[in-house]
């Protein structure tokens, strides 16, 4: 007969933070956020700790190399993800690890033979308002002229002009060398009282800009993850079938860690994965694993050498495995069993091997929720798919900006690997939809605003670190009259606005 879980399988929805006393040293600007992300050994400190405890989630939609610097600017994780090429994913990873922080490669590049209409098109998906024109349009073609909102005036003016019409030509610009540092670039942008300064090499090839508006935004960020090197710090998915070619090019290309991407880590395909891993690298290189929803997957993958364990089947917004395939745990129910694991297993190995929950944030209280639950660190997807820096087309669909997101089980993604069970090396069915999330703009001041709010519980909650917020933590399961309590109720709002932020999930 089957073996029962006792009680039912609860979500973060379900669960409250009773207060705790709080002292006057309880302030939201004392609170530390620092946590480990791979394993370390009793009486030592983790090799690579975060800042803040968020990572990105490694989906199609979700992780590229501009997401990555924001997020390591904040002071968290991305792991760029793992279904496309080796070499392509190498790319990636190597082009975070180049970044020159306030150096921006142009995504939003014009041709002179382009039209105002597709300016003006460009400017709506991207929300880019200065645009490099180059000969070839490529991010790093001859230069030749820039576009900015000042040179045309879209309710007048002919949407047929081309470009080379109305674009600020090369010769009227200020232009910066490859050699130039940061501080004099924005010496130039103030000296001559610009909003961008594009940076050319020798042959007058665009190769950087640099804008006037993140000259703060670079002074600003005291949390930067960073290696060494002083460079950004990345992570990158793998998966189980090509490991032998795909890590080699991840190192090689810097990748700080790894972290097997499965739909469900409960296999001795991942323990393959991590063997492989160690025989070739040693402990040097560190890689994550998962995803798992009990004691027992844990205890499984802690033993197989797992820097850090991921836990949650089935909670993301755009998966659909419970659907389908009838597996998974609620995620609160499933972290707090985890991480009960995890403590048993440091106690008994002086091993500390942290917990990423994965999937089931809906609101941003629920991170509090996760890390109080026992949770060293977050990987969300939805989240971080609303912002600017994510991949994915920012559209206009009924009136309302949003951004495109798609689930790794998805037929979009044809992400085989992250679902195959030694199968014909096709996504048989899905597990994941095709959908779209509200657009929310840049991702610093949307993270800054969340983390704002987990350090203010945590005050509430008496605690100035997370640890401190696992020891303290008073949770308490709600009843479905006591949701409707907690929201705004019995009253009418003033207006239709309010009525949306009120029911917003952010």
């Amino acid at each position: 007969m089957a073996s029962f879980f006792e009680g039912e399988s609860h979500t973060f929805s379900e669960y409250l933070l009773v207060p705790g006393y709080s002292s006057s040293e309880c302030v939201p600007a004392n609170v530390s956020l620092k946590t480990p992300l791979v394993r370390f050994k009793r009486g030592e400190e983790s090799p690579i700790t975060l800042n803040i405890p968020m990572v990105s989630a490694i989906m199609q939609a979700v992780s590229g190399p501009k997401l990555a610097v924001a997020l390591a600017q904040e002071g968290g994780l991305s792991f760029i993800f793992g279904s496309q090429s080796a070499e392509s994913e190498a790319a990636m990873v190597a082009e975070v690890k180049s970044y020159k922080a306030g150096f921006v490669v142009s995504d939003s590049t014009l041709t002179p033979d382009m039209t105002l209409a597709e300016v003006i098109d460009l400017k709506e998906e991207t929300g880019h308002s200065a645009m490099p024109v180059t000969e070839d349009g490529s991010s790093h073609g001859k230069l030749v002229g820039i576009v900015t909102s000042r040179d045309y005036r879209p309710s007048r003016d002919d949407r047929s002009t081309p470009v080379s019409d109305f674009m600020t030509p090369l010769d009227k610009l200020v232009v910066a060398h490859k050699d130039v540092t940061l501080k004099s670039a924005n010496d130039i942008i103030w000296d001559n009282k610009l909003n961008q300064l594009p940076v050319v090499d020798d042959d007058g090839n665009l190769m950087y800009l640099v804008f006037r508006k993140d000259y703060d935004s670079h002074k600003s960020n005291p949390d930067e993850l960073l290696d060494a090197d002083k460079r950004y710090m990345v992570g990158a998915g793998i998966n189980t079938r090509d490991y032998a070619e795909r890590v080699p090019m991840l190192i090689d290309a810097g990748a700080d860690v790894l972290c097997i991407d499965s739909s469900e880590g409960f296999s001795e395909w991942q323990k393959l994965t991590l063997d492989w891993v160690r025989e070739h690298y040693g402990d040097s290189v560190k890689v994550g694993a998962g995803n798992v929803v009990d004691a027992e997957g844990f205890r499984f993958l802690a033993e197989a050498g797992a820097d850090f364990v991921k836990v949650g089947i089935g909670g993301g917004s755009i998966c659909i495995t419970r659907e389908q395939k009838g597996i998974g745990r609620g995620q609160a129910s499933s972290l707090i069993d985890v991480c009960r694991a995890r403590d048993e297993y440091f106690e008994e190995t002086g091993v500390y091997v942290p917990v990423c929950s994965d999937g089931g944030i809906v609101y941003d209280y629920h991170m509090t929720l996760a890390l109080a639950m026992g949770a060293d660190f977050l990987m969300l997807g939805r989240y971080f798919a609303r912002f600017d820096e994510s991949p994915t087309r920012r559209v206009n669909v009924n009136g309302s900006y949003m951004k495109e997101y798609w689930g790794e089980g998805s037929s979009r993604a044809r992400n085989w690997q992250r679902y195959d069970m030694g199968g014909a090396k096709k996504l048989s069915f899905e597990e994941g939809v095709d959908s779209y999330v509200p657009y929310a703009g840049p991702l610093k001041e949307n993270v800054n605003n969340s983390l704002l709010k987990v350090r203010s519980t945590m005050c509430n909650c008496g605690s100035l670190d997370l640890s401190e917020l696992r020891e303290k933590a008073k949770l308490t399961v709600v009843s479905s009259t006591s949701l409707v309590e907690g929201g705004a109720h019995d009253v009418v709002l003033k207006d239709a606005n309010q009525q949306v932020s009120v029911n917003f999930r952010s």
